[in-house]
């Protein structure tokens, strides 16, 4: 982490008594090698990266820096350190990117198109390299769309949630979209997570498409959220040109195939189930901040 271990994480709450947090930089070898002999882990899990793609825009150099080079030091430290341990690298189906081929497969042709996926591709071959040479127990999981309650509001799928979550409470009036009909694959957090230790738990390292493997339309994820505060979502819901982003050429649709069968992985909560969890936990959250500061009494008068 590049932050002070002292400092509170607002994710980390429920865990932070149970975790060691130390302090280093992907791009600072030397902290990186200290940081694997100091922890000697058995299994190192990769998640660092520059996450959200319209960004990745506004700083290509430090998306390539951290997302792509980072994961070349950190393949490095574990080299020269301990060639045991065994890795786990987030990859995503962002490096499909333009593919004409769906679903995808851990075979289908890579055409990233945005810098975010460019940098994750190189870190996913760079995985795959040092597998080759160096014998490494590496794996990459490309991951598509996987949600949770600690989703940043930025990102659509928390938006979705949290606004619907707002209307039904009186804080907010609508919710503005862009395409409705745009399609994803949308997982769990935590079935993956669970993937992923999977990947590690396996004889050798290899690349793993993670997924539901059902698509979905953002439109499906508006209804689900806004039923699920008895509202009708067609009466708050707008439609703004400024959100609408290019399609995708086919959509972006993963096949688990591989996952389920050699690593006997399932996905366990359903897309709708998912929905309702988040939608549930910013109710939470949003009545709770609404207790510590109410809206002031309108003046006399």
């Amino acid at each position: 982490m590049r932050g002070s271990p002292s400092q509170h994480y607002e994710n980390l709450a429920a865990v932070r008594d149970d975790v060691e947090l130390i302090q280093a930089d992907l791009l600072d070898q030397i902290a990186l090698l200290g940081a694997i002999q100091r922890a000697e882990p058995d299994e190192l899990y990769n998640l660092a990266a520059t996450t959200f793609v319209p960004a990745s825009w506004r700083q290509p150099v430090m998306t390539a820096q951290f997302t792509a080079v980072g994961v070349t030091f950190m393949l490095e430290a574990v080299r020269i350190t301990n060639p045991h341990i065994r890795i786990y690298q987030a990859s995503t189906s962002e490096i499909f990117g333009a593919t004409t081929e769906s679903p995808q497969t851990e075979e289908s042709p890579f055409r990233p198109h945005n810098p975010y996926a460019v940098a994750k591709l190189y870190g996913h071959l760079m995985v795959a390299s040092y597998r080759e040479r160096y014998g490494l127990h590496a794996s990459s999981g490309i991951l598509y769309n996987h949600e949770s309650p600690r989703r940043p509001p930025e990102f659509v799928s928390r938006k979705i949630t949290r606004t619907a979550a707002a209307i039904k409470l009186g804080q907010a009036d609508e919710l503005r979209l862009g395409d409705l009909e745009a399609t994803r694959d949308w997982s769990f957090a935590g079935d993956v997570v669970e993937a992923m230790w999977l990947m590690t738990q396996q004889g050798t390292g290899d690349d793993y498409v993670i997924c539901s493997g059902v698509s979905h339309t953002v439109r499906d994820m508006v209804r689900v959220a806004f039923e699920q505060v008895g509202l009708d979502y067609s009466d708050h819901v707008v439609v703004d040109p400024a959100f609408v982003r290019p399609p995708d050429p086919v959509p972006l649709l993963g096949d688990p195939s591989r996952a389920r069968e050699q690593l006997g992985w399932q996905p366990k909560v359903s897309f709708e189930a998912l929905v309702a969890m988040m939608v549930e936990h910013d109710m939470r959250e949003l009545t709770d901040d609404q207790g510590r500061n109410p809206k002031p009494m309108p003046a006399p008068g």
